[in-house]
């Protein structure tokens, strides 16, 4: 194998190199010299900006690793209160100056010296966070993150016990792919059962969050959450409106085409009732997809298989691999979920999984990949606010190389039936997290624009369920857990209103890949210059520049749809 570079920080330009934040007085000293220094040259207003945001990589990176640790052990009373010490004595001190800040930035008559292609997106980005900040919502936002935190902590908490053993939710769901329905069904029930144990806690936090942010929300001038979360958010490209649009068009092109899909597993499967613990069986009675066994093994063949793709792909992982900026497997008080989480100062991200050496596990490993490569891509750009991409790209970058590595997923099977069987789950899957986007995204517009008790948000969700859910399964006895799947989703809690972007992201995978099969190499160029641009261009830009299209409009969405029933059917003939 070929030595790989570990990259090492950049040397500070304004920041100390031995600071260490244990006070705000230490870190109080940086935003009054950016507040008090006079700028009065175009190099001096970008020595500002530069040493902005080099204190603001310096900050963000030491919050990550606090946050990171924390969910890795949610049992460690030590690493919460560390990282509690960032939201109650650090981030609070750290708004009031930002949009001081800024205010000096759009202030200063040499901004309009600056290129603006270079810079229009993040100036308009400036002027969108000066326009939404209010002071008043500073201790709201410490608030809403600490009660946050709540849900990692409640779910880490949640296990079953099977035959002696105590399993973790990710643990126990690798079982109902079983083939014997008893065992399906038993597991299922257990899942159940516990998610049903914690159904009015997860209720009254979710109350108190909603109650956090519509405070937020009305302090900020807005009607209602959803608003003000999209001009958080920076969501220039496409309104509410849009999103109900892309609602319909996956309601109607794409729930039939999951319908169908369901349907013939239960012919399949020989069964009268298909009931939710047969969805991820194999119908041919075939064990369980096992690509790898544990996280070295996961993390070898990952390795491999983006070396195929692109070498500097499979390096970015063996450098995370050699730094230990990998946690992958699920185990007792780790918090739920899998993400990537960016580190601008050193440039080498994280990748946070619970794996348990599913098929699904491979798919997050490169999805997760996918937005690590972004990141390394981005590294090198000015200023840390040109890394930070909105999710819409974001998420372009990780699913589509969910789809561009299956081509070499022969490194994670070396049986061709098995290879075959993941390359059908991952493209059904493709057309199947659409749906759920839909109604996931749809419940936010609801909860965020009317008020409600806990009892109407669940009749709200089962009518959306019923819109977007499949006609195929039998939830006769399971009525209860349906009404709160909407609480399995980390994002409701955690992020509101990040999960629309999945679905154009997906479109925009789909696009890509399909652009993959026909040009090759040329495809993977176009990607690698549209992740490099960071957050420099328009999201529309950026999607032209890889080559697509930023679409998601009803003969779209029927276009990709039929794309991925044709390679579905060259697949299985």
């Amino acid at each position: 194998m070929t030595r790989i570079n570990i990259p090492k920080k950049p040397e500070r330009k304004f920041v100390d190199e031995d600071l260490i934040i244990d006070s705000w007085k230490k870190i109080e000293k940086f935003y009054e010299n950016l507040m008090h220094r006079e700028i009065s040259t175009l190099q001096e207003l970008k020595k500002w900006m530069n040493d902005r945001s080099e204190l603001e990589s310096v900050l963000e990176e030491d919050m990550a690793w606090g946050y990171i640790k924390m969910n890795i052990d949610t049992t460690n009373k030590n690493l919460a209160e560390k990282f509690n010490f960032w939201i109650n004595s650090i981030s609070p001190k750290v708004s009031p100056y930002n949009q001081k800040l800024n205010l000096k930035l759009l202030e200063n008559p040499l901004i309009n010296e600056l290129d603006p292609d270079k810079y229009k997106i993040y100036i308009r980005g400036v002027k969108k966070s000066i326009e939404i900040y209010r002071e008043d919502n500073i201790p709201l936002f410490t608030e809403m993150k600490k009660k946050e935190q709540e849900y990692g902590a409640i779910c880490a908490k949640m296990i079953i016990s099977h035959k002696g053993k105590n399993l973790t939710m990710q643990q126990a769901s690798a079982l109902l792919k079983e083939n014997d329905r008893k065992v399906r069904e038993k597991i299922y029930l257990k899942i159940s059962n516990r998610r049903k144990k914690d159904e009015k806690a997860l209720d009254k936090l979710f109350d108190d969050l909603i109650n956090l942010r519509k405070r937020i929300a009305n302090n900020a001038g807005f009607n209602n959450y959803r608003d003000y979360m999209f001009a958080a958010m920076g969501r220039f490209d496409y309104t509410a409106t849009d999103c109900y649009q892309f609602h319909d068009s996956i309601q109607h092109y794409i729930v039939p085409t999951i319908n169908n899909f369901e349907q013939e597993r239960k012919v399949r499967l020989k069964i009268n009732n298909y009931k939710p613990w047969d969805t991820e069986v194999d119908i041919a009675g075939k064990k369980p997809l096992k690509p790898f066994n544990g996280s070295n093994e996961l993390i070898d063949k990952t390795i491999q298989c983006f070396n195929k793709v692109r070498p500097f792909f499979g390096e970015c992982i063996e450098i995370m691999n050699e730094m230990k900026h990998l946690d992958l497997e699920s185990k007792e008080g780790k918090a739920p979920g899998g993400f990537m989480y960016p580190l601008y100062e050193i440039g080498v991200p994280f990748i946070y999984m619970n794996a348990v050496g599913s098929q699904r596990d491979l798919v997050t490993m490169v999805h997760e990949g996918g937005h690590a490569i972004h990141s390394f891509l981005s590294r090198d750009l000015e200023i840390a606010d040109f890394k930070s991409t909105p999710s819409e790209v974001a998420e372009l970058a990780s699913m589509s190389m969910e789809l561009i590595s299956m081509k070499h997923w022969n490194v994670f099977y070396k049986n061709k039936e098995e290879l075959k069987r993941a390359k059908l789950e991952q493209l059904k899957r493709s057309l199947e997290t659409l749906p759920w986007v839909a109604a996931i995204d749809k419940f936010q517009h609801w909860i965020y624009t009317n008020d409600h008790n806990s009892q109407e948000r669940r009749e709200k969700w089962n009518e959306i369920h019923n819109e977007f859910g499949s006609n195929v399964i039998d939830w006769d006895g399971q009525e209860k857990l349906r009404e709160i799947l909407w609480q399995k989703q980390l994002h409701l809690y955690e992020v509101p209103f990040y999960y629309i972007e999945y679905g154009m992201a997906q479109l925009g995978a789909i696009a890509i890949w399909r652009e993959f099969i026909l040009h090759g190499d040329k495809a993977i160029e176009k990607y690698i210059s549209a992740l490099k641009l960071g957050y420099t261009k328009s999201i529309s830009e950026i999607y032209e520049t890889a080559g697509i299209s930023f679409d998601f409009s009803s003969s779209y969405v029927q276009e990709l749809s039929e794309f991925i029933s044709a390679e579905l059917n060259k697949i299985e003939n």
